[in-house]
C-alpha cells in the first residue's frame, strides 16, 4: 500500500510522465490491495459539492483500479428504452421517477465490464431518496468518498474551471493549469459556467442533502479536505479506496458443490445455507427469476427457458456475477449449484473475481442417480418432494395428487448424465484442492 502511494505521488509531484510500463505497474499493484484473497472488485461512491474536484479525482481513480468511471450522464448515453424515457422526461424538465431511476443505474451496473472490474460512481447519488434507491436496488458501496471545501473556494474554482475538449479532463486557470502548452492551448470556457449566485444556490442545495448522505453512509464515509493540491486530495482518497472495509473477506464461505443429477446438491446446499446463514444460489432458479421481472436481462433470457434451450454462457455469467456481488453474498458468503459447467465457464467466473475457497464433488453412481430421480415427485400442494424408495408418500391423497417431471424420465436423465461426466473430470482438473463425498448416504449424514 505505502509503496503504491509512493509511487503516485512522487511521479506526479515530479511531474513525471510515466511510460505504458510505469502507469502499468501502479495500476496493477493498487489493484492487489483490491484483489488479493479473493476481496471485491471496486465498489466507490464519489460525492462533493459543484467544484470540489469529483470528476478529476473519480477520473484518476479509475485509472489506478482500472473500475470503470460512472456518472449520470453515462447512463442516459446507454442504448435503451429506459435511457430513452429518462432523456424525455429531461427534455420535459420532469423529475425521472424513482423507480425508473433506480432501474437506470441497476442496467448499467449490470454491464459485464462493470461487474467485473468495479464502479466508480461520481455524484451518484445526490439526494437521500436516491441513496435509498440504491439500496432498495442492493447497490452497495466498499467505500463512500465525500470532498468538501469552503463555498468560497468552490465558487472562485467554478469561475477559473476550463476543459480539455479532446480528454473531458478539468482544470482551473488557477488551482490546476495543464503542464502541455498544447493542452493549454485548447482549454475551452464549460457551456455549463454558471454565474456566483447560482452557484451559491446549487452549493446551498448540496448542503441539504449532504447531511441526510453521511447517515446513510456513515459505516463507510470518509471526508476530505478539498481544499488542498490535487496531488494531495488524490493520494488520500487512494488510501482511503485501497483499505479494505472487511478484513474478514478471505474467510467469508464462498462453496461450489458439484455432482450429477440426483447427487443431493440443493438438499446439501439448503442445509449448508441454513446452518452457516450464507446465501444459496442455485443457477437455475436465479435465471427462472431473473426471467419473471420485467427487467431488460428477464425479457433477453425468457425466449430461451420458454423454449428449454440453453442460456449463453455469457449471459448466465453476467447475472451471476451481479447476483454473487451484493451485499448479502459479500458479507455472508454463498453457496452456489449449477454454475459452472465446464473449465471455460470456471475460469470466467475466477476471471471475474469469484473464486471458491470450498469445492465439493457429490459422488454417486449413475444407478443410484436413475433410481432417485426418476421415482421422484413433487406435492403440487405444498412443494415436499417425495421418493418411492427414500422417503414414500405421507398418504394416498398426497400420493395421487404427486406430479413427476418429464425432464426426469430415464431417457432425459441418462443425456443429463453424459453431459455431466463429459465435463466433471476437466472441473476436477480444474479444482485440485476439492473434496470428495459418497452421497449415497442419508442426506444427513452427507452434510455432516
Amino acid at each position: 500500500m505505502i509503496l503504491v502511494l509512493s509511487l503516485v505521488v512522487v511521479m506526479q509531484q515530479l511531474r513525471f510522465k510515466p511510460s505504458y510500463l510505469q502507469k502499468f505497474l501502479v495500476s496493477s499493484l493498487c489493484r492487489v490491495v483490491f484483489f488479493s484473497d479473493g476481496c471485491d472488485v471496486p465498489r466507490i461512491i464519489l460525492l462533493g459539492p459543484p467544484a470540489s474536484g469529483k470528476r478529476t479525482v473519480a477520473k484518476k481513480l479509475c485509472e489506478h483500479t482500472q473500475a470503470i468511471h460512472v456518472t449520470f450522464s453515462d447512463i442516459l448515453k446507454d442504448d435503451s428504452d429506459l435511457s430513452r424515457a429518462a432523456q424525455q422526461y429531461q427534455e420535459k424538465k420532469q423529475k425521472i421517477p424513482k423507480d425508473h431511476w433506480r432501474q437506470l443505474i441497476q442496467q448499467h451496473l449490470s454491464k459485464l465490464d462493470c461487474v467485473r472490474r468495479g464502479w466508480v460512481l461520481e455524484a451518484i447519488p445526490k439526494t437521500l431518496e436516491e441513496a435509498l434507491c440504491l439500496q432498495e436496488a442492493v447497490i452497495t458501496p466498499d467505500h463512500v468518498v465525500m470532498l468538501g471545501a469552503p463555498d468560497v473556494i468552490l465558487i472562485e474554482r467554478s469561475s477559473g474551471k476550463r476543459i480539455d475538449p479532446v480528454t473531458g479532463d478539468v482544470y482551473h486557470i488557477t488551482f490546476m493549469w495543464p503542464e502541455s502548452e498544447e493542452v493549454a492551448q485548447r482549454l475551452e470556457t464549460p457551456s455549463t459556467l454558471m454565474p456566483s449566485d447560482l452557484i451559491a444556490k446549487k452549493l446551498q442545495k448540496f448542503h441539504t442533502e449532504a447531511n441526510a448522505l453521511k447517515r446513510t453512509y456513515h459505516s463507510c464515509l470518509k471526508i476530505i479536505n478539498a481544499d488542498q493540491p490535487n496531488v494531495d486530495v488524490f493520494s488520500q482518497v487512494l488510501n482511503y479506496v485501497c483499505t479494505p472495509r472487511h478484513s474478514a473477506s478471505p474467510y467469508t464461505p464462498r462453496i461450489i458443490l458439484f455432482g450429477p443429477p440426483g447427487s443431493g446438491k440443493s438438499l446439501q446446499a439448503k442445509l449448508i445455507a441454513q446452518n452457516y446463514g450464507i446465501v444459496n444460489i442455485c443457477c437455475g432458479e436465479l435465471l427462472k427469476a431473473v426471467s419473471a421481472d420485467e427487467s431488460h436481462m428477464g425479457e433477453l433470457i425468457k425466449p430461451y427457458l420458454e423454449t428449454k434451450q440453453q442460456v449463453p454462457s455469457s449471459i448466465v455469467l453476467q447475472i451471476l456475477t451481479e447476483r454473487l456481488s451484493r451485499m448479502d453474498c459479500t458479507t455472508r458468503g454463498w453457496v452456489l449449484h449449477g454454475f459452472p459447467q465446464g473449465v471455460e465457464q470456471a475460469e470466467e467466473l475466477e476471471e471475474s473475481n469469484f473464486i471458491p475457497n470450498r469445492v465439493f464433488f457429490l459422488e454417486i453412481t449413475d444407478d443410484i442417480a436413475i433410481e432417485r430421480v426418476t421415482l421422484r415427485g413433487v406435492d403440487p400442494v405444498t412443494g415436499e418432494w417425495y421418493y418411492s424408495i427414500y422417503k414414500p408418500a405421507s398418504g394416498p391423497e398426497v400420493q395421487s395428487r404427486l406430479r413427476f417431471n418429464p425432464r426426469h424420465s430415464k431417457a432425459q436423465l441418462l443425456k443429463r448424465l453424459k453431459e455431466y461426466w463429459n465435463y466433471a473430470a476437466d472441473l476436477q482438473a480444474f479444482y485440485p484442492q476439492a473434496v470428495y463425498i459418497n452421497a449415497d448416504q442419508d442426506p444427513h449424514t452427507v452434510f455432516e
